[in-house]
């Protein structure tokens, strides 16, 4: 880029030079006046070649560095919004699949959430299934404790009913009778009368 500025200064300043020497040689034959309003065939001559000449030095050193630049420029421009474009697609591309992820990762998460319900459910039933045995456990056994003390207790009255009868029966005959045999007895006769509860 030096360079070219360099090679562009040159030229630049000889056109300018050029252009410079004929007015400066008319004004000098004419006595110093100049009248720019009045044609004048050697000034337009030489304004004419001076154009000439500079246009040529400017197509040939200054017009194609500047369309180089130009270019260049353009090309940089086109390549950047190329980039551009690349890196907007990159990023949408980017975007679409860390959405794609979050999308499974909160279905994953539904997943666990409804299977975490499930086994919670199932726990929860089988809980109140062993609660529901254990209590009826409890409640046989405690049927069961009841007829045994039931029984116990009816035995327990009819030995006492026996032990009393044959005190009553030893007062009432007024002598002692045999105590084994007696209480034989009275088993038997209480035995064949059935219980109150059997009834």
């Amino acid at each position: 880029m030096h360079r070219s500025s360099i090679a562009m200064r040159t030229p630049l300043s000889t056109a300018l030079i050029l252009l410079a020497t004929p007015a400066t040689a008319f004004a000098a034959e004419e006595g110093g006046k100049v009248n720019l309003l009045s044609p004048n065939g050697g000034l337009m001559f030489w304004t004419l070649l001076i154009f000439i000449v500079l246009l040529v030095v400017l197509s040939r050193y200054a017009f194609k560095p500047l369309v180089a630049a130009v270019e260049a420029r353009e090309a940089a421009l086109e390549s950047a919004i190329t980039k551009a474009q690349q890196d907007r697609d990159a990023a949408a591309k980017l975007l679409a699949e860390q959405q794609a992820q979050l999308d499974a990762a909160r279905a994953e998460a539904q997943t666990f959430i409804a299977d975490g319900r499930a086994t919670s459910e199932k726990l929860k039933a089988s809980m109140l299934e062993e609660t529901r045995a254990q209590q009826q456990e409890l409640l046989e056994r405690a049927k069961r404790d009841i007829e045994n003390e039931k029984l116990r207790a009816i035995g327990d009255l009819r030995r006492e009913a026996v032990d009393l009868a044959l005190a009553g029966a030893s007062k009432l005959i007024a002598k002692n009778l045999d105590d084994a045999g007696n209480r034989k007895l009275v088993e038997d006769f209480l035995a064949s009368i059935p219980a109150a509860g059997t009834r």
